[in-house]
């Protein structure tokens, strides 16, 4: 269900910034809503009570965010919260970044290896993934595996290349189970 609301509302968010040639300016706004309901767990529980009606909530959104917003993004905020779904915020803003960064061409990689990676060896990899698909730019995350033992593992979105050291032994180990001996 909260797919299905997040794709609702963040297409038509996005439709709008289209139309209005304002994606950019969505694009920060939104990044910056999310950013304030992750580190602010009060305003999240705010707006995910029961016991605070609807008109308390819209109140709170035009006097907290009428400086940092424009009236576009409040009103959206506002038609969300009339709607009752103001507990999907959070997946709603996620759906319409990915929206973005598809739209830009931003691919988001996860790469994870056995050590430190040097900067040459991130920016090559950059290079590398920038020739082999169809992303202008990359964002990129990095993290340490060390279960990996070498090599690397890369993910982006769905798909994943796996060059570990790790998967190359678990392969090995299958085949050589697979074998039977007379």
């Amino acid at each position: 269900m909260a797919r299905l609301i997040s794709k609702v509302y963040g297409d038509a968010l996005f439709a709008t910034a289209y139309e209005k040639s304002s994606i950019d300016t969505v694009y920060e706004e939104i990044l910056f809503l999310k950013q304030v309901f992750e580190q602010n767990s009060v305003l999240k529980r705010f707006f995910d009570s029961p016991k605070i009606s609807i008109e308390e909530k819209i109140d709170t959104v035009k006097a907290v965010f009428k400086e940092q917003l424009s009236e576009d993004i409040i009103a959206f905020l506002v038609t969300v919260i009339e709607k009752s779904r103001q507990s999907e915020f959070t997946v709603i803003f996620d759906y319409f970044i990915k929206t973005v960064k598809e739209y830009k061409k931003i691919g988001v990689a996860y790469v994870s290896s056995a050590c430190e990676l040097e900067f040459e060896q991130k920016k090559a990899i950059e290079e590398k993934l920038l020739a082999t698909t169809d992303y202008t730019s990359f964002e990129m995350h990095y993290s340490i595996d060390e279960s990996l033992m070498g090599g690397m593992v890369i993910r982006i979105n769905d798909r994943i290349v796996d060059s570990s050291i790790k998967t190359r032994l678990n392969d090995i180990k299958r085949k050589l189970t697979g074998i039977h001996m007379t």
